[in-house]
Formats: structure tokens, C-alpha cells, sequence
């Protein structure tokens, strides 16, 4: 029934992201960016909760790089839900099944309270009419000093007909989001966009799409032909050399955002 109600996403979606994910520069790239953020911000988080944990694409990435930690993946969808089984039940993390839960919740009704020490919403605040309900229920379920780890695509001037498939409320501006943010009780200590050295041909593609017809459903993931893929994976890693020299990106497709730890 809860999933039912939800119909910001396609449910039928989520087997083909699971195909898709492991192979798309978009993806990969996107794991890699949140796990450096969480080893330069949130390095010493025990317990996680990854709202919206879809096929389990990054929760699982996260299961290896916090070895030791506890998570909740939570998802309103049951296919998710069955997706993300399926991957985590073949993950060979050390002790994944006695530190790892799977839970069907709507990110507007969180029961937990100053329960995690990290909570992380990947692409999935877009999704949520209410995305500012879905904040303060994060700031809520996070202990003193905890953290937030999010992303979300950018730009309204990007709107596409995969806005529309994917069942996006909004493309988020900068301004906007802080706003949001801060507004939860939070404060922010860094943003960036990635994809950014790729704007221009992201700009291009969607300009296109305007004056074409809307591609077929699942086509939206970012699945190029081979050389291609690796290309831009290449690119998104020259993106992040930056990052890590301190640097941040003011424009790209998509936003990254670490608040520090709560006061």
C-alpha cells in the first residue's frame, strides 16, 4: 500500500537500474564522489541510513567503505526493495547480514529519532513534493554531532523528458537548496556540482531533446557506447581531482552537498 501511494518513480524502473548501474560512467562516478565525501567529512560514522536506497548501488559501495558500521537502507518501493536484496545477498561485505537492515519507509514519516550518525539522500529529494518535511525528519533522526550527505540534479534549465519519466518535482538551484538546508538546521559546510566539465554537451543534449520525440521508458540512464562511457568516466575523474585539492564546482548537472555535524 505505501508504495501504491508513492508514484514519484517509475516502480517498473528499478530492474533496469540495476542492469544499468554497474556499467554507466554516471553512476560509478557518482559512488565514487559520496565516498570521498564521506571519508573527508563523516570518516568516523558507526551507524548510516541511506534514504531512497533504490537497487542498493551505493549502499553497498558504503557497506565496504565503513567495514564496521551499521546501516538502514530505506525504500518506499517494494521493487527496490528486491532489487537491492538481490545485490547486497551476493556482496561479500564482512558481516552484511547481522549489520545491515532493509526497511519500506516514506522518507515524510521517519520513526527515528538521534538514531544515526550519518544520513544520505542520493538523488532522491527531487522525488518528494515535500522535500523539506524529508529534512527535518533527517535532522531529526541524526544523534548530536551527526551528518547529511545528499545529491540532486541541477539547473531547471535542464528540464528534460527524463525530469519526467524519473517522476522529478523540481531540478534544485543553489540558492534554493542551501535555503532548504539550513532551513532543517543544518549548517552547510561544502557544496559542489559535478558533471560540470560535461555541462555544455549535458546543455546541448537537452536542447535537442526539446524538438524530439520522448525517448522510449528506461532509455534515461546514462549508458553510452563504450568509448564513450569511458570518457566521461575519465572526465568525472578529473572533476574530482579538483575536489580533493579543496576546490568546488559552481555549475554541472548535478549537487553535492555536506553539512558538517551538528552542533
Amino acid at each position: 500500500m505505501l508504495a501504491d501511494e508513492n508514484d514519484q518513480f517509475v516502480a517498473e524502473a528499478f530492474s533496469r537500474l540495476a542492469e544499468v548501474e554497474p556499467h554507466s560512467f554516471w553512476f560509478r562516478e557518482r559512488n565514487q564522489n559520496i565516498l570521498w565525501a564521506l571519508g573527508r567529512y563523516f570518516p568516523d560514522s558507526s551507524s548510516v541510513c541511506e534514504l531512497g536506497c533504490g537497487t542498493a548501488f551505493v549502499l553497498e559501495a558504503l557497506t565496504r567503505f565503513l567495514p564496521d558500521a551499521t546501516f538502514v537502507g530505506c525504500e518506499v518501493f517494494t521493487e527496490g526493495l528486491v532489487e537491492a536484496g538481490r545485490r547486497l545477498e551476493a556482496s561479500t561485505a564482512t558481516g552484511l547480514d547481522e549489520r545491515l537492515s532493509l526497511l519500506q519507509l516514506d522518507g515524510r514519516n521517519l520513526p527515528f529519532e538521534e538514531h544515526f550518525d550519518l544520513f544520505c539522500a542520493f538523488d532522491v529529494l527531487e522525488h518528494i513534493e515535500e522535500d523539506e518535511v524529508v529534512l527535518g525528519n533527517a535532522h531529526r533522526a541524526l544523534r548530536p554531532r551527526g551528518g547529511l550527505l545528499i545529491t540532486v540534479p541541477q539547473h531547471p534549465f535542464l528540464w528534460s523528458h527524463e525530469d519526467d519519466y524519473s517522476g522529478h518535482q523540481r531540478r534544485y538551484r543553489r540558492k534554493e537548496l542551501v535555503t532548504k538546508v539550513e532551513g532543517a538546521g543544518f549548517e552547510v559546510l561544502r557544496v559542489s556540482s559535478f558533471v560540470s566539465l560535461l555541462l555544455p554537451l549535458l546543455i546541448a543534449q537537452r536542447a535537442w531533446s526539446r524538438f524530439s520525440k520522448p525517448p522510449e521508458p528506461g532509455t534515461y540512464a546514462l549508458r553510452p557506447a563504450a568509448p564513450v562511457n569511458a570518457v566521461f568516466g575519465a572526465t568525472l575523474k578529473m572533476e574530482r581531482a579538483l575536489l580533493r585539492l579543496g576546490g568546488s564546482w559552481p555549475a554541472g548537472g548535478a549537487r553535492q552537498r555536506a553539512p558538517p555535524p551538528r552542533g
